[in-house]
């Protein structure tokens, strides 16, 4: 199944300029757990998500509207295109261990965002998405990264 019938086509985007409050504001007001970042120009340079904002906020010991979204979020983000289909997205979510993956146009600016939600849904609805392939994506994601002391 191609990305484009899958995706969320109303994406929310914040600049690298903004201040994390700002950011976080628009993540609640949405209820979204990330966004994409761009920059002057409209293209993707990153992603912002509520965890890193909340670890930004405690390892820098700053307020969330004294911190910019540069400082936070995670600099060159994975993407898809809309051609892409549910089973490249899936691996790149694995394999990144991303539950969300933006969705460019040829400008490399957002046009949409994937989920693994997203993946989760059309297998119950349409069946073309094996539910393997979203158990094995999710398992991918959630298995514990190894901590250095």
């Amino acid at each position: 199944m191609k990305i484009a019938q899958l995706m969320t086509k109303d994406v929310k985007t914040c600049r690298h300029t903004d201040m994390l409050d700002a950011a976080v504001r628009l993540m609640w007001d949405c209820d979204i757990g990330s966004l994409p970042v761009t920059d002057d120009t409209g293209q993707l340079v990153g992603m912002i998500t509520d965890r890193d904002a909340c670890m930004a906020a405690f390892l820098q010991r700053q307020p969330l509207h004294d911190i910019a979204v540069s400082g936070a979020m995670t600099k060159h983000p994975v993407s898809c295109t809309t051609d892409d289909n549910d089973r490249d997205v899936a691996a790149l979510m694995a394999k990144h261990k991303i539950r969300r993956i933006p969705v460019v146009d040829d400008t490399h600016r957002p046009i949409g965002m994937v989920s693994l939600n997203d993946l989760a849904i059309a297998m119950v609805r349409s069946r073309e998405i094996p539910s393997n392939q979203v158990a094995s994506t999710l398992a991918a994601i959630c298995e514990h990264r190894a901590v250095t002391p």
